[in-house]
């Protein structure tokens, strides 16, 4: 049977508002839990073609495993124990970033990237089809982050701010504190925006493909 075992009340009401927010964005979603010692990563698709991630204290058996968000969602809401059967049936499409080799690149007020969000959003609305804002739209560059030690800028495009704000994670933020900035990391291949509440990850480069002779 597979199971799911956060112990904190507080951490199970958090993993709960970001599976109803899952649920909220996609009726249809999947989470795929995957353990690593004392912690469960639950991560998510978004409409925006970025992925959603929120760490817990916790277990899951098997240690890696897809279940629909819906399912999920009521067993934390409704039988609010600390052992709870988090469904099966799940499909997972697509790959995981890698567990190692992040590195960070600077911090952004959480601030700024709401202003960000509300613009874009305004020009999100204003060009949006029947399916729709335009690809070409969202990939648009919003923001450039480069580390003090130079290197590589790090292009952060507008479906990633727009996944932070539809998951809430920019919500309720401190000013004062850590929940006033977003940290930003990456790999060579994958970019990675931490926010109080969750993080965004989406790759930065796509995979060449293969020519065949």
């Amino acid at each position: 049977m597979t199971a799911l075992s956060v112990p904190d009340a507080v951490d199970r009401s958090d993993l709960g508002a970001f599976i109803a927010r899952v649920v909220r964005l996609d009726q249809v979603a999947t989470v795929r839990l995957r353990a690593s010692g004392a912690t469960v990563t639950a991560w998510a698709s978004t409409p925006f073609d970025v992925l959603a991630t929120r760490s817990v204290l916790g277990t899951v058996v098997p240690a890696d495993v897809t279940v629909p968000a819906a399912g999920l969602l009521t067993a934390l809401a409704v039988e609010r124990a600390d052992t709870v059967n988090p469904g099966t049936g799940g499909l997972w499409l697509g790959e995981l970033p890698p567990t190692e080799g992040w590195a960070p690149v600077d911090t952004v007020p959480a601030a700024e990237l709401e202003g960000l969000t509300e613009r874009g959003l305004a020009v999100a609305r204003e060009n949006a089809g029947p399916l729709g804002p335009p690809a070409s739209l969202l990939d648009q560059t919003v923001l450039t982050v480069t580390r003090a030690s130079g290197g590589p800028a790090i292009k952060v495009p507008l479906r990633c701010l727009l996944a932070l704000s539809g998951m809430g994670f920019l919500g309720d933020a401190d000013p004062g504190g850590d929940g006033g900035v977003v940290r930003v990391s990456a790999t060579g291949t994958w970019m990675r925006l931490d926010a109080r509440y969750g993080a965004v990850v989406r790759r930065r480069l796509t995979a060449l493909p293969l020519l065949v002779g």
